[in-house]
């Protein structure tokens, strides 16, 4: 269960039971749909790139999506969407915040 005062949630390329995710670029997938959510609206080629509210990356070797909380005070129903995939799915979810490296 997602908590209402995360600021990130973290869905996992793995499932509850420990098994990999597939397809191998489900993350890019979602984040590609998820596009369109971005702060202003969507904007002329704005799905050429993804939303910052839904960012594909790998940790520690695990594809993950970083779903931030703004898209659920923006986008209720686009935040259901994301965080039903990853139940639908069963797919481990974690909250946290990622903390940029040192530039």
């Amino acid at each position: 269960m997602v908590s209402n005062s995360a600021k990130e949630v973290f869905i996992q390329g793995i499932t509850r039971n420990g098994k990999t995710f597939r397809p191998s670029d489900w993350a890019d997938r979602l984040c590609g749909v998820m596009s369109q959510f971005r702060p202003g609206g969507p904007q002329p080629g704005s799905h050429l790139t993804y939303s910052p509210w839904c960012v594909p990356t790998v940790i520690n070797g695990l594809k993950c999506v970083v779903v931030n909380a703004e898209l659920r005070d923006v986008e209720p129903m686009a935040w259901d969407f994301v965080i039903n995939f990853a139940k639908d799915n069963d797919l481990q979810m974690a909250e946290a915040c990622l903390i940029p490296d040192k530039p």
